[in-house]
């Protein structure tokens, strides 16, 4: 039997420096993603949905991840410092009996724990399955949403390019018409002068233009008694002339109503198609849910990941802790080295202890309030209320992140020394 006291390989995740730097705390930053993935989605109350569901059910997990670690610690605790010392205490006194029970006990111990064990890494494959669901949906809802965009953007600017047509008709007939009116004004004016000038060398036909109110019924009237061919000439002219305006006036009102009621049906379908436009959500911050996803999926697969490892680690231990079990039966020869490899497992168990307690933490949301976003519909919020609510949760994010805190400072320093160069080249203008 071996004396190494190593439970997995050196090179396993949960001896290395990077695992634990980028998992701790993930259950805090796995928080703050869905916190950002949700203030995204206002607008959007089917993916809403969606996210608040897979971020409750990721606090549940998270929450039973750290009782499972906690289960760990205890049971190597039980297993150190009660079962072992027990164990010992038969052999030494050659009650093999005894031994077989605390052995059996030992063994339902570890089973309880790599039973819970699968049972975690089933739920975070469950939980992953559901995140990679969602980003699906994520990517689906916005090439939709900008597909409808691009439709009812083009639906209004074809709207707006005919109501724009039809207002431009309508002002050059208003124009003609203005035009027709103001010749019709001057050949009724050109008619009333020439029936005063024949009116006034005919006093037959002056008696019937007094009597006559209207220069329509004047005209037929005298045009009846005008003996001179040259008056007759004349008066028929006018007559045909303002015909001819009042035909004109007559198409061109026609032409007016036609293009009102087009460009008021254009009209009112462009506010149709404004008010729809409007009330398609902007998909512009799915893409940065669809990012927080990932990272979430990221966290997801290697907490999955290190559960597996966990499970490898109890199996391990149960093979330790069980090596010298086939000694029971020859105590008395083998009692030395049964009493060897219980130190073995001992030892194994210490350290697996130590490991799960220096990774509970991860699993532990460190803010009490880390999930109070899901009681309200970011849809509900103001811009305001949005924006500033937004600015808090991806400052906590970045804290988390390095590389993007480090990003973020070099583009803020960048925009206060562009606004300096700004400042410096308007005092210098003004010297």
């Amino acid at each position: 039997m071996s004396s190494d006291t190593a439970v997995v390989p050196c090179n396993h995740q949960m001896d290395s420096p990077d695992f634990i730097r980028d998992l701790l705390p993930a259950a805090e930053k796995t928080a703050l993603l869905y916190n950002i993935s949700y203030l995204c989605l206002a607008k959007f109350p089917s993916l809403e949905r969606i996210i608040r569901a897979n971020a409750v059910e990721a606090q549940m997990l998270f929450s039973s991840s750290e009782a499972l670690l906690l289960l760990c610690v205890s049971t190597s605790d039980n297993m150190v410092k009660t079962l072992f010392p027990m164990l010992k205490a038969a052999v030494e006194k050659d009650k093999p009996v005894v031994a077989i029970k605390f052995l059996m006990k030992a063994n339902q111990w570890i089973h309880d724990i790599i039973k819970e064990v699968e049972k975690i890494v089933e739920a975070y494959k469950n939980l992953n399955n559901g995140v990679a669901t969602a980003t699906s949906d994520v990517i689906y809802t916005k090439a939709k949403t900008e597909d409808k965009n691009k439709q009812l953007t083009n639906e209004e600017n074809i709207l707006q390019n005919a109501v724009d047509e039809y207002n431009r008709k309508l002002s050059v007939i208003q124009s003609d018409l203005t035009e027709v009116n103001r010749k019709i004004n001057d050949a009724d004016t050109e008619l009333r002068e020439l029936v005063n000038s024949i009116t006034s060398r005919n006093k037959k036909i002056g008696i019937v233009a007094a009597v006559v109110p209207f220069i329509g019924l004047i005209t037929d009237a005298i045009q009846k008694i005008i003996n001179d061919p040259t008056d007759s000439a004349a008066i028929e002219l006018a007559k045909n002339k303002m015909n001819q305006l009042q035909l004109d006036k007559t198409r061109l009102s026609k032409n007016e109503w036609e293009a009102q009621t087009e460009a008021m049906k254009h009209q009112m379908e462009l506010t149709r198609a404004k008010f729809d436009l409007g009330s398609v959500p902007d998909p512009v911050h799915l893409a940065e849910v669809q990012i927080c996803l990932t990272r979430i999926q990221e966290i997801l697969l290697q907490l999955k990941s290190f559960w597996e490892k966990i499970g490898v680690m109890v199996t391990n231990l149960q093979q330790k802790t069980f090596a010298g079990e086939d000694l029971i039966d020859d105590l008395s020869e083998f009692k030395e080295e049964f009493l060897d490899s219980l130190k073995v497992a001992e030892e194994a168990w210490n350290t697996f202890s130590g490991r799960c307690q220096n990774v509970m933490g991860m699993f532990s949301v460190q803010s009490k309030d880390a999930y109070k976003f899901l009681e309200t519909s970011p849809s509900s919020l103001t811009q305001e209320e949005w924006q500033e609510m937004y600015d808090a949760v991806t400052a906590k994010l970045y804290s988390f992140y390095p590389a993007l805190e480090a990003k973020q400072a070099f583009e803020d320093q960048q925009d206060i020394e562009d606004q300096q160069d700004i400042e410096d080249q308007q005092a210098a203008k003004s010297n």
